[in-house]
Order: C-alpha cells, then sequence, then structure tokens
C-alpha cells in the first residue's frame, strides 16, 4: 500500500517527509498520532497544515522539529539531508536551519530575561563566532523587521501585549536566519486585528528572508490569505492536499471532511451567515479512537458518502484536478 502523498510541481525541494508515523506505546495500546504520511515542501512555499484537534497536526511538526526522535518511523528529508540518521551532533548543527514560532507568545518567552537577551539566545548557541558588535547589530536589525523598537532591549515580557510578545517570538527564530519556519497556531491566541498584523508581517518576512514556511492552524480563513498549498489532516492522516486557489473553489471537489470544514467558514456579513447556516455539512457519528481507528477509511464512521469498501479499504490520494489529491473513493477525476 502506498503512503499518502502529492507532489504538484517540480520546483526544487527543501523539505520531503516520507512515509512518517509517529507511533506512542500506551497501556490501551498503540496511539497512532501521525500514520505513514508523506509530503513535499518547496523553496519560497507556505504550506497550511489544517484540521481539527487530535488530527496530528502538533505530532507532526513536533516530529520535523525532531522533538520526537524516540516516537518516529520514516523519512525526513531536509535540504537532502534525513534528520532521523543525523547523530546528535550533526543535528544540533542543522537546527539552526529550521526554527519554531510557538501558539502562546508570552509563555514562550523567559519572564526572567529581557526581550535583547530573549532574541539573542539562539545567535549565542550557534554563531558563537560572532563578535558582540556584530551580534547586537544583528539584533537591531531583526527588531526593526519585526517591528519592535530599539528602546524596547531592555524590558521584559510581561511589559508587552500578545502581539508585541509573538513579534518577539520571530525575531528569536529568524535571527539565525533560518531557512524553514514553523509556526503552530502562531496567530490563535491573539485578536482578530493582531492576527492580520501579524499574518501579514509573516508574508512580508517570508520574501526578505527567503524563508519556506509550514503554517498550522485550525482556522481557515487565516490559512486561505496565507497560504500557497493547503494539507488537510484527519486522523494522523492527510485526507487532501491542495493549491489554495483550488482549496476554495466553491466548484472543485473535495474530500467530505474538508467540504465539512469549509462550510463552517463564518461569514462576516450577518445575513449570509443566516443564509448559509442552512447548508451546513455538520458531521455526525463518532470520530474513531486513534489507539483503534477503522481498517479501511478513517473518516468512514463520519462521512456521508461511505460505502462498503470504505470500511475494508484505506483509499489512497489520488487526483481530484491538477492540482489537489483527495484520499477518497468517490470524489476524484
Amino acid at each position: 500500500m502506498q503512503a499518502n502523498s502529492i507532489e504538484l510541481n517540480k520546483e526544487k525541494k527543501i523539505l520531503e517527509v516520507k512515509n512518517l508515523k509517529v507511533h506512542y506505546a500506551l497501556k490501551k495500546g498503540i496511539l497512532k498520532a501521525v500514520d505513514n504520511v508523506s509530503f513535499n515542501l518547496d523553496e519560497g512555499e507556505i504550506l497550511g497544515v489544517v484540521g481539527e484537534s487530535g488530527c496530528g497536526k502538533s505530532s507532526l511538526i513536533r516530529s520535523i522539529m525532531q522533538l520526537e526522535r524516540e516516537s518516529t518511523v520514516g523519512e525526513i528529508i531536509f535540504q537532502g539531508k534525513n534528520l532521523l540518521n543525523l547523530s546528535k551532533k550533526d543535528l544540533q548543527n542543522t537546527r539552526k536551519d529550521f526554527q519554531l514560532i510557538f501558539q502562546d507568545p508570552l509563555a514562550s518567552l523567559d519572564p526572567r530575561m529581557t526581550i535583547g537577551q530573549i532574541i539573542l539566545e539562539p545567535l549565542k548557541n550557534f554563531c558563537k563566532n560572532l563578535s558582540k558588535q556584530e551580534m547586537y547589530q544583528k539584533l537591531l536589525k531583526v527588531m526593526e523587521d519585526v517591528g519592535l523598537l530599539p528602546e524596547y532591549i531592555n524590558r521584559y515580557p510581561h511589559e508587552f501585549s500578545g502581539g508585541q510578545c509573538q513579534r518577539v517570538g520571530i525575531a528569536r527564530a529568524l535571527i539565525v536566519e533560518p531557512k524553514l519556519l514553523i509556526c503552530d497556531e502562531a496567530v490563535s491566541a491573539l485578536d482578530v486585528s493582531i492576527q492580520a498584523q501579524i499574518i501579514n508581517l509573516l508574508k512580508s518576512l517570508k520574501n526578505k528572508y527567503n524563508l519556506s514556511v509550514i503554517f498550522i492552524s485550525h482556522d481557515l480563513s487565516v490559512v486561505k490569505y496565507i497560504s500557497d498549498r493547503i494539507l488537510v489532516m484527519y486522523l494522523g492522516n492527510i485526507v487532501e492536499i491542495s493549491d489554495s486557489k483550488n482549496f476554495y473553489n466553491k466548484h472543485a471537489k473535495h474530500h467530505p471532511y474538508t467540504n465539512a470544514l469549509l462550510s463552517a467558514i463564518p461569514e462576516p456579513d450577518p445575513r449570509k451567515e443566516r443564509d448559509k447556516f442552512d447548508n451546513l455539512e455538520l458531521l455526525t457519528g463518532e470520530l474513531p479512537s486513534p489507539i483503534n481507528p477503522p481498517k479501511g477509511c478513517k473518516f468512514c464512521t463520519r462521512c456521508k458518502l461511505v460505502k462498503d469498501i470504505c470500511f475494508e479499504l484505506p483509499p489512497e490520494l489520488d487526483y481530484a484536478s491538477n492540482s489537489s489529491k483527495i484520499a477518497c473513493f468517490f470524489n476524484r477525476i
């Protein structure tokens, strides 16, 4: 059986994930947080990863960041190197090139350190050959790039708003000039107006720093604005991956789970929201346990298109259009 995979273009790949599994041994059995997942990330691309809580988004990025080495099986090829095969020393040297932005901006910052110390910490770990003056100049530059004033250097995290703390987290990640930036629900804890500011900032920094980005979110409205491609996860599997334009096309074919997610996007206009309510695709049935998932399609217990074959065989990702693939027996070309 082939893994869930897709390759929509032939650009240079910065990241290739192949047959990735993240399984945890529990007393009740094996919890399959990520189960045989494969995808590519091109240089300069923003890949949005969406799905409801418990679908495996966080486990996926923790494995890519190599924070779950003992539980991870498969291949994570970053800039031509399989991270799972690297020694601890080689992995430490490679970590400079992929950085993480956390969900809770304030909790991710050490309250005993000043903003300047927090942003400089990765530079001191990875670029020890730089002089103090060179480090200071890099600090000033990255603070300017993320919209922080120089006089903030000696202030502490509790003196800042959530949006400013997230700018500090972004500056800390960018000061070592990584190639890959992973954003784990980076705007979900912020007010809507601040979310827009941070999203716009990330888009501009992507071009300025020549970044590739994996953007994890449960908010499809945010993902629509920032992503080039979108990957949908359900219970540890990829059920759909598509370019952003096709993903939000009302006439495009989608996985039934994706249709349910899209129908739940709120409308700013109250009248349109009321009209849309009658057409909501509500999910019914029980959410399977990741310890004991269905034998066939993992979505079969909640799908309105379900047939006998869905309970027997897991569907493979296959083309639904020239720019999308879907793991469903009935929504393909």
